[in-house]
């Protein structure tokens, strides 16, 4: 019989990129220290937690561990201009841009007490956002090859990305995650190539329905979906 795990959920409201980065990466050494006294010491009447922080950020782009550069369409200056930050960080994936109005999930999981394989927990991920932007009529579907949950994948000229995915495991210990465009500005996509993909569009569910959506349900809808596909308890 499967044990039922529980995932301590953080609202973090809208804070900086790099001050929710320095976050996870404690968690992620947290969850390490347990693994490594466990590993010495089984009997130790310790065990890892699960977090998941869900969080807005001020304008910034992020470019994965091996993302190419030549993707970021201004420089330094201009992006100064625009109040727009950049980290070059250590997740997978390329190129892409975190800013109000979009619902970022860091999932800080040990995996070892679900399944440890990556693609799985991609996936997973993936049926998270697929099933949350459902619930609003909107299909979601995923592009063969393609990380992230995209609509009309396969229609030519009509592929457009509606959530972005990256992520890094460290002894199975997850850290980064997902960016579901639900109210986000869209223009700041223009000075990128999202996601190191030229020919493909990027949109969010407002522009999808034509209109702005109350964001904290948007939230609470991603929490009960999140509970339902892993399959745990998320607890406030």
């Amino acid at each position: 019989m499967n044990i039922l795990q529980t995932v301590q959920l953080q609202h973090l409201g809208l804070q900086p990129y790099k001050q929710v980065w320095d976050y996870q990466e404690q968690l992620l050494q947290e969850a390490l220290a347990v693994k490594k006294e466990l590993a010495t010491n089984p009997a130790a009447n310790i065990s890892t937690n699960h977090h998941l922080l869900l969080v807005q950020h001020p304008h910034v782009y992020t470019l994965g561990k091996t993302g190419h550069e030549e993707y970021v369409l201004i420089n330094e200056a201009q992006r100064a201009s625009m109040g727009v930050e950049y980290y070059h960080i250590n997740r997978g994936g390329d190129i892409t841009y975190h800013g109000p109005g979009q619902l970022v999930g860091y999932p800080i999981l040990d995996l070892e007490k679900f399944s440890t394989d990556i693609g799985k927990y991609l996936r997973n991920l993936e049926e998270v956002i697929i099933k949350t932007i459902g619930e609003y009529g909107i299909i979601g579907d995923r592009s063969k090859g393609e990380t992230g949950v995209w609509i009309e994948p396969d229609v030519k000229g009509r592929e457009r990305k509606i959530c972005a995915m990256g992520v890094r495991c460290s002894r199975w210990v997850t850290m980064h995650g997902f960016a579901l465009n639900v109210n986000t500005d869209l223009d700041y996509f223009t000075h990128i190539v999202p996601c190191g993909i030229p020919d493909k569009q990027v949109t969010s569910m407002a522009k999808e329905l034509g209109e702005s959506l109350d964001f904290e349900h948007v939230q609470q809808t991603l929490i009960r979906k999140f509970e339902e596909v892993f399959d745990v308890a998320i607890l406030s």
